[in-house]
């Protein structure tokens, strides 16, 4: 039986974007004094164009048609900042800027608790007999 038409399943996938995500900017947070350090970030692109390649496959009649079979997409989503370099020696961490992505982030991870919270309490609803 699917439940909720596969929509536990999506909540699930954007928690484990959001928990990389948290991962990913603590990481960076602590290595803000680091020497040579540069700071990753957690691409969507890159997660989704991992997650096409993986579970979508294409015959292609035709030149100009999309390739499904384009295989750049970097480990997990997660990309490092490169060319970038904010202290003099050579560490790419903007704190100001991670802590905003930490801000939105939780903003995001809650946002996903509340609807799986909601789909809960609806299916506990329909047990209950609507009472």
């Amino acid at each position: 039986m699917n439940l909720f038409s596969n929509t536990m399943a999506t909540i699930e996938n954007g928690l484990n974007y959001s928990s990389l995500k948290q991962k990913v900017i603590s990481q960076n947070i602590a290595n803000e004094a680091t020497p040579g350090y540069k700071a990753k970030d957690v691409s969507f692109k890159e997660t989704l164009q991992t997650e096409v390649n993986r579970s979508v496959s294409a015959y292609r009649t035709d030149v100009r048609h999309y390739d499904f079979n384009i295989r750049n997409a970097s480990t997990q989503g997660v990309v490092t900042r490169e060319n970038v370099s904010y202290n003099e020696n050579g560490n790419s961490v903007d704190v100001d800027n991670e802590m905003a992505d930490l801000a939105t982030n939780q903003i995001y991870y809650n946002a996903l608790i509340d609807r799986m919270s909601g789909k809960f309490s609806s299916l506990q609803n329909v047990i209950r007999g609507g009472k």
